[in-house]
């Protein structure tokens, strides 16, 4: 169940965070991107998907174990259409041209940058949201602000959103939807919590994040006007400053109307329908205008880095959740929806 705590436990000794990212397996380059290693590769290989059960082929048990002694050696196509069991050669198929994609680029960073702007193909959702995750672990090193780091988690964990005390929380999707099938209160019954362990950060809560960081179970405080909003703001900042090399600020905002509405972001489907219904000059519906959960207005720091068309007015984003209050960011939208003349990666 959700839960709002006041008692402050002690300071935690270390304060790392998101350890099942990879990011402690990785390099980091001259220019501060993540370079990739063989100990990374080799974690992909421990996945499900690819661990070869009891009864796998010697096919795939040799493919397997080469890969382990050298993560890096090309794989003819040949030898996984020998793999017996059509759903492993589809995974290694998928695995190997990911592998392949990321050993294409100098930095991870790179590669995100590539899998966005040419296109993800077969790509697997999941692989590019674990990319998500390791990439915003090296921008966001050494952050010390728990409402920005549970903040960033949007940008790669699926959320449930509810009102609840008149406050829009979010809490973790995959967590919330391991559900007893009799909760024991409203509140656990419309998220589809079992009465767990998640607590909504607050002043008081923070510092048990840093042990908590990887189990997804504390919830955030989306209302306007507190802290989660605005740490989102910043965590979009540091993306954009880090992948595009572009200094801009972003503050959540209220409303946009009479505003100059010249150029806009959706940050997920439904913020995008929103947008570009504003943009055609329609009044959205009300019960559109009640799913949003947030709206932020981006300003550059260098406005010659804006294409002309954009220039004199803010970038307005937009986010919004779904009918059934979920709320998935696209990040890449950020990447590929603002107007810049000569976007640039990092390295």
């Amino acid at each position: 169940m959700i839960r709002q705590t006041s008692a402050a436990p002690a300071r935690a000794d270390r304060r790392d965070f998101w350890l099942s990212c990879g990011h402690h397996l990785l390099d980091r380059g001259a220019g501060g991107g993540l370079v990739v290693t063989d100990a990374f590769l080799k974690a992909y290989l421990a996945r499900p998907e690819l661990l070869p059960p009891d009864d796998a082929c010697p096919v795939e048990r040799t493919l397997h174990a080469a890969l382990l002694a050298d993560p890096r050696q090309p794989v003819d196509p040949a030898i996984v259409a020998e793999i017996a069991d059509a759903d492993a050669q589809d995974n290694w198929r998928r695995m190997l041209a990911f592998r392949d994609r990321l050993l294409e680029h100098p930095t991870l960073e790179a590669s995100y940058l590539d899998l966005i702007r040419r296109g993800a193909g077969s790509t697997p959702p999941l692989f590019i949201a674990q990319l998500v995750h390791v990439v915003l672990r090296n921008v966001l090193d050494g952050e010390a602000d728990p409402f920005r780091l549970r903040a960033a988690e949007l940008f790669f964990r699926p959320q449930k959103l509810t009102m609840h005390g008149g406050a829009l929380l979010a809490a973790d999707q995959e967590l919330v939807t391991g559900a007893t099938p009799q909760p024991t209160s409203p509140l656990v019954a419309m998220l589809g919590q079992e009465p767990a362990d998640i607590d909504v950060l607050s002043e008081e809560n923070a510092e048990t994040y840093w042990q908590r960081s990887d189990a997804y179970d504390m919830a955030l405080d989306l209302t306007g006007g507190r802290r989660g909003l605005a740490a989102l703001g910043d965590v979009i900042a540091r993306w954009l400053a880090h992948l595009l090399s572009i200094e801009v600020t972003v503050e959540p905002v209220t409303e946009v109307k009479n505003a100059r509405f010249t150029w806009y972001v959706g940050l997920d489907q439904y913020g995008t329908a929103l947008g570009d219904a504003l943009w055609r000059g329609e009044e959205p519906e009300s019960e559109e205008e009640g799913r949003v959960s947030g709206l932020f207005r981006l300003d550059f720091s260098d406005e010659s880095a804006v294409v002309e068309a954009a220039r004199g007015g803010p970038v307005y984003l937009l986010m919004a959740m779904a009918p059934d209050m979920t709320l998935r960011l696209k990040p890449q939208n950020l990447i590929t929806g603002l107007p810049l003349r000569q976007p640039e990666a990092v390295t």
